[in-house]
């Protein structure tokens, strides 16, 4: 089993294979907390030494701040010491005096009248303590030492009562009791909102009177070591809230959801949700305010560690509108619900988001592609019918019977002009085309030197046609018709339909 151990390590377990034998998931060991879900601090001060002369210096914060036990405790022991030892001071007069031999004597007058034993001298303690005054024990005028032991009795008395009271009063009016009405959820979470990443959580007052100035804090407490190899155990980092913006300051009506931004400055810019859970870390929330009624500041405290925050989650609402007023159901105060949520953290998302996108690199393939497109023969046919159309009926009934030739023309022309390196050879391998030898047909002639003039036109280039102006077109003549300034063949063909 030791060989196994070293071999494997020390998680190295044996597992029965035994039927009927069942075994429970290991459970996750206790998360020891920096504070507790209830606010309370886990930290306790050791080997103080002589510090300790410290708290007596500070007695009434001291007894403030100790339980309700002990105060009690306390607050008994000192009343009965101090009647027990003012009694018997009493009752020392007495027997110093003698007072005690003529206890039931007439014609003797004592310090103390009716005081003849320690009972009766407790007695006429409390009953001066208190101020009942029954009027059978009394002080006479011979006693000057029970006259000086009675004013410090009322001055002692005064003091301890006013310690004592004041403590115990201070002890009930504490608003740390108000801090019980005030809930925070169970889990935070952490999802989308308004598009970016927040980690949110719950706050609500539990009862009608308000918290005046409520302002919530939150510390993040995490572990680190520094640059220069610094160990820091519980590091304090502020997350913020809404300190710039003023959303800190809560309006503490209703169940509020606190909400702090991931951006580049928050301590969880790199937390994704499968990082989250190798995590930890502790968030402490800090809500403090004035407390209405007593006008008293109360802070409420609680904390969220690593399993308690929830990735991909959101709060189901609680407000509900009722006839004339508004309801909060606190049943579903702790309850969340699943929601779309990136899994990668904000910084990957910005790294990705940072990265050029892959352009197309343009080459001579995709001009050649271009010139393909801009000299193809559908192109030229376009601009062909957007020059007939212009032309009276009887001239486009002429040209359309040699749309077939022209087309030929054009397919053959435009697979020469595709192999040029630039649109500014084009006119000359037009002209090549021009100058082959073939057919001596007038009308081929006539159509390549109509292809060159308007290929001319299509094949300057683009910062050609930035600079170039068209010429004005010629005006005609005043009072005159269109077709007078046509050749006199075409006027004659115009005049003859």
């Amino acid at each position: 089993m030791s060989a196994l151990r070293r071999k494997f390590g020390e998680d190295y377990h044996v597992v029965n294979t035994n039927r009927g034998t069942t075994y429970a998931a290991p459970v996750k060991k206790k998360r020891q907390r920096f504070v507790e879900k209830n606010g309370r601090c886990n930290v306790q001060h050791g080997n103080l030494g002589g510090e300790t002369s410290r708290y007596i210096s500070d007695l009434f914060t001291t007894l403030v701040d100790l339980k309700w036990r002990w105060n009690l405790l306390i607050f008994i022991l000192t009343y009965t010491i101090a009647w027990l030892v003012m009694a018997s001071m009493w009752w020392i007069i007495a027997y110093i005096r003698g007072d005690l031999n003529h206890g039931h004597d007439q014609s003797y007058t004592p310090c103390v009248a009716n005081v003849y034993n320690f009972p009766s001298a407790f007695l006429f303690f409390i009953e001066t303590e208190a101020t009942i005054g029954y009027g059978y024990r009394y002080i006479t005028e011979k006693c000057p030492e029970g006259i000086i032991l009675f004013l410090f009795q009322s001055l002692l008395g005064s003091i301890v009562d006013a310690f004592l009271i004041g403590c115990m009063f201070i002890k009930m009016s504490q608003p740390k009791k108000r801090a019980e009405t005030l809930m925070f959820s169970q889990d935070a979470v952490i999802s989308q909102r308004d598009g970016k990443l927040c980690l949110m959580f719950r706050v609500g007052n539990l009862r009608n009177s308000h918290m005046v100035s409520a302002q919530i804090r939150c510390k993040l407490i995490k572990s680190r070591q520094t640059p220069e190899g610094e160990f820091l155990p519980l590091d304090q980092c502020e997350l913020d809230v809404g300190f710039g913006t003023g959303a800190d300051q809560l309006f503490l009506v209703s169940p509020l959801t606190i909400c702090h931004e991931i951006n580049p400055k928050s301590p969880f810019f790199d937390l994704s949700q499968r990082s989250l859970m190798n995590e930890q870390f502790e968030i402490v929330v800090i809500l403090e305010g004035i407390v209405e009624t007593t006008g008293m500041t109360c802070q409420a405290r609680t904390s969220y560690t690593e399993d308690e925050v929830l990735w991909g989650h959101r709060f189901l609402p609680v407000m509900s509108l009722e006839e004339g007023f508004f309801r909060v159901d606190y049943s579903q105060f702790h309850s969340t619900f699943e929601v779309p949520t990136p899994p990668y953290s904000v910084k990957e998302y910005e790294e990705k988001a940072s990265l050029p996108s892959p352009a197309p690199t343009p080459t001579l393939g995709d001009a050649r592609g271009r010139r393909e497109r801009v000299f193809s023969v559908d192109c030229i046919d376009t601009i062909e019918e957007r020059a007939v159309g212009r032309l009276p009926s009887k001239l486009q009934r002429m040209s359309s019977g040699k749309e077939d030739l022209q087309r030929k023309v054009l397919k053959t022309g435009s697979q020469t002009a595709e192999r040029a390196s630039s649109t500014g050879d084009l006119p000359l391998k037009l002209q090549r085309i021009n100058s082959v030898p073939g057919q001596g047909d007038a009308e081929e002639r006539l159509q390549l030197r109509a292809l060159k003039v308007s290929s001319e036109a299509m094949t300057q280039s683009t910062g050609d046609l930035q600079q170039h102006k068209l010429p004005p077109a010629p005006l005609p003549s005043a009072g005159g018709r269109p077709e007078d300034n046509l050749p006199a063949k075409l006027r004659k063909m115009n005049a003859d339909r």
